[in-house]
């Protein structure tokens, strides 16, 4: 089993917004999406997978029933699937801001994409936990983003060379992407 990086760099958020506090945090939802990459910042799922902007939730990495002053602070706020913001709620725990942290040298992937924690950390061994960041759900997508990046990169080739082998290769591809949602919609 090999250890895969948690998230590449292009993947990493970056909290960007510099503009006044907005009174709602929820008006930052946009800007939040485009500096969490339109992923998850917990998981580094897309939101797509979700059902987009519209069901993904804001965390508050800081509680905001225990800090309300940072309630509508954009450097408490994390771009988060409603799965993980549920799971970790109001509790304040032992976590990373996947902001302020490189989370490859927490957590890794192993072959099927699940995320595991580094032993030797005790916030990803804490979150892996609490926020149930072992669920199938996240290596499902994980797999799944990983064919559709080989597709593309397969695409592009196919249209700058008009190869025979990337052709066939894209075919079968695409049949295996396809079976494996078929087998995931049966479930």
């Amino acid at each position: 089993m090999r250890n895969l990086p948690f998230r590449d760099d292009a993947s990493i958020p970056v909290r960007t917004y510099q503009g006044p506090d907005l009174k709602n945090y929820r008006d930052y939802k946009d800007h939040l999406r485009n500096d969490f990459k339109k992923k998850c910042g917990y998981t580094n799922c897309i939101d797509d997978w979700f059902g987009g902007v519209s069901t993904f939730q804001i965390d508050h990495f800081l509680p905001q029933s225990k800090y309300p002053k940072l309630k509508t602070k954009y450097s408490n706020l994390i771009y988060s699937c409603s799965y993980v913001n549920r799971a970790k709620s109001n509790d304040e725990g032992n976590y990373l801001d996947p902001c302020n942290e490189n989370f490859n040298t927490h957590f890794f992937r192993n072959d099927q994409g699940a995320i595991l924690p580094f032993s030797t950390s005790s916030k990803a061994v804490y979150m892996h936990k609490r926020l149930k960041l072992y669920l199938k759900r996240y290596s499902i997508i994980w797999t799944l983003e990983q064919l559709e990046q080989r597709m593309e990169i397969l695409r592009t080739l196919i249209e700058n060379t008009n190869d025979d082998g990337a052709k066939e290769l894209f075919v079968q591809i695409t049949m295996k992407y396809m079976d494996y949602k078929k087998y995931l919609r049966a479930q």
